[in-house]
């Protein structure tokens, strides 16, 4: 059904399942790509007001998100080239990353949120606005 599957991922708990999910879609491992979105830190006070340089952090963060991205793809079988760490808005740099890669749909977790959570806005809600795909959530929040 879809060639080309690119799986967001946030490092919670329920990351496994939404990459299992992805899997029974994809049928093959082959197809999948994973992404986790780091937000940027924010540099709008002086460097002086921080207790290290926010540069030096950001690098720190995403080196870590990095080696836990490899970590859960070992554990699927899904090698190097199939992971994907993007610095930005979380929502706006996987669509970018859609379009590069050519996906023909994304598969990210929902906790299936309600009331002022979901006007406020979750990581899903934003990518569904926008996307130029299939949109493909896994609920993964308690019944």
């Amino acid at each position: 059904m879809y060639n080309k599957i690119l799986v967001a991922i946030d490092f919670s708990d329920s990351s496994p399942m939404v990459i299992e999910r992805a899997l029974e879609l994809a049928g093959d491992a082959a197809k999948l790509q994973l992404v986790h979105g780091v937000e940027p830190i924010p540099t709008v006070w002086g460097m002086e007001s921080y207790a290290m340089d926010p540069t030096e952090l950001q690098e720190k963060i995403l080196a870590s998100a990095g080696e836990s991205l490899a970590e859960l793809a070992g554990k699927f079988g899904l090698k190097d080239d199939q992971q994907h760490i993007v610095l930005g808005s979380p929502a706006t740099e996987i669509r970018v990353l859609q379009k590069k890669l050519g996906a023909d749909a994304i598969v990210i977790g929902s906790h299936g949120h309600a009331g002022w959570k979901l006007i406020l806005g979750s990581t899903a809600n934003k990518l569904l606005h926008g996307a130029k795909c299939d949109v493909l959530t896994v609920f993964v929040g308690k019944d």
